[in-house]
């Protein structure tokens, strides 16, 4: 799968993403650039999809990319997954709002489909 650097090394990516995934599926909703939730975008669908199988396998993998979050496991688990049973993916939509103060980086709002 082909994917972004966003400027970091591997290490610093993987938590970047990790963390963005799971902001969102505690949250519902997070507000980042553009970039970040194109690549935040794939990692939500995954975790949906693992939540979807509902198998030990499917669990740990998502407990382990979201490290260790046993609460944002859950809810994707025991809510979203069946809330989304019916869906085949694209699980998130994106709002493009006003730039970013400092830096003039476009941004969006990320959040669950209802």
């Amino acid at each position: 799968m082909a994917y972004r650097k966003l400027g970091r090394d591997s290490k610093h990516r993987k938590a970047l993403l990790s963390n963005l995934t799971r902001d969102v599926i505690l949250k519902g909703q997070i507000t980042t650039t553009t970039t970040r939730a194109k690549e935040v975008r794939k990692f939500v669908d995954k975790m949906i999809t693992y939540g979807k199988k509902g198998d030990l396998l499917s669990r740990r993998k998502a407990l382990a990319f979201m490290r260790n979050d046993k609460e944002a496991t859950k809810k994707v688990f025991d809510e979203l997954a069946p809330k989304y049973s019916s869906r085949n993916g694209g699980y998130t939509q994106m709002f493009k709002v006003e730039p970013r103060k400092g830096d003039n980086a476009p941004q969006v709002i990320i959040k669950l489909v209802d």
